[in-house]
């Protein structure tokens, strides 16, 4: 039986695309946290390394250039989970991208030893396909 379950510390989010490049969407330094229950919940949370410190007590509040650029560098989402093979299913019920919510993703994922390798499915960002790798280390 694939265990998966636990909590897991970001390696790399690494950005593969079809034109042979790639990219780290939130730097080589970025940090995150997934975490899989043993009762099917899920959540996830990944940030950009160096965020600035906003110029306010509330964090929804403060100068709105400052909110946007501090907020485009974390991505959160949580719901639940079924394994299917290969795959982990994340049924999302709530996200920092608004788009998400509802929606059901399929994670291609390999499990050696205590790192776990989540992939997307292909999609097509501003002309070139993606295919974006998450690197996890049990944790």
């Amino acid at each position: 039986m694939i265990r998966i379950q636990g909590q897991w510390n970001l390696v790399a989010w690494r950005r593969v695309m079809s034109d042979g490049s790639e990219a780290f969407p939130f730097g080589k330094d970025a940090s995150g946290r997934l975490v899989y229950t043993d009762t099917g919940g899920m959540i996830v949370q990944m940030t950009a390394g160096g965020r600035q410190p906003l110029n306010t007590n509330d964090p929804i509040g403060g100068d709105v250039a400052d909110r946007a650029a501090a907020y485009s560098g974390y991505l959160a989402y949580f719901g639940s989970y079924e394994v299917k093979g290969g795959e982990v299913h994340h049924i999302i019920q709530g996200s920092s991208f608004p788009n998400w919510i509802g929606d059901t993703q399929a994670r291609p994922f390999e499990l050696q030893g205590e790192h776990l390798m989540l992939r997307t499915p292909p999609v097509e960002i501003g002309g070139v396909t993606v295919v974006n790798e998450m690197s996890w280390v049990r944790g």
